[in-house]
């Protein structure tokens, strides 16, 4: 069995069941509204203990270039990666189920009562704090690049530029990825290489 509570410190622990990965990524897939970034590498790093922050980021860089949404991605990869197909199963049951069963309600609602002003207005500032969490999780995510290869300098150099490429000069992502993610994976097997 594996162990779910670190005996001290920060130990690394892995999920105790399959059901174990559906009730923790069911509970992330209900607090997702807008982005998750922040909600999942609180519960996935330091409540759980299930990732180190390195291993978050390279996991979490992975899922977004991966086809599909994020947080789905990521839980297939850790599901998989502790049970097997019996794990990424949990773990994409618990992300996806309750969540569509709770928009497909809110759909309802908002198809209803869509021209009102305060849900505008709701709308509206649920964005803002999505754009807030996201940066939140970045910032405290900026420690972990101190082990990445490109160091810290480069990686923010990196991160800087697809930024100002998508979001400033509205390059199309997948070619920003494939330009930057080439430039950075090349970079990378420099100063891996033996």
């Amino acid at each position: 069995m594996r162990a779910n509570r670190p005996e001290g410190g920060d130990a690394r622990c892995e999920p105790i069941s399959p059901a174990d990965l559906f009730v923790t990524f069911t509970l992330l897939g209900l607090q997702g509204f807008g982005g998750v970034l922040a909600v999942v590498q609180q519960e996935l790093v330091e409540r759980k203990r299930w990732l180190t922050r390195e291993e978050f980021v390279e996991d979490w860089a992975v899922a977004q270039i991966m086809p599909g949404p994020n947080v789905v991605n990521m839980a297939l990869m850790i599901g998989g990666r502790s049970f097997g197909p019996a794990g990424a199963i949990a773990a994409l049951a618990g992300i996806l189920a309750l969540p569509l069963v709770l928009v497909v309600l809110l759909e309802i609602l908002h198809a209803r009562f869509a021209d009102h002003a305060g849900v505008a207005g709701a709308l509206r500032g649920t964005g803002a704090v999505a754009a807030g969490l996201f940066a939140a999780a970045g910032l405290k995510l900026l420690s972990a690049l101190r082990a990445n290869p490109l160091g810290r300098p480069l990686a923010i150099a990196l991160g800087a530029a697809c930024f100002c490429a998508v979001a400033l000069l509205r390059w199309p992502l997948v070619y920003v990825l494939l330009g930057l993610g080439t430039v950075a994976c090349l970079l990378s097997y420099r100063k891996l290489k033996p």
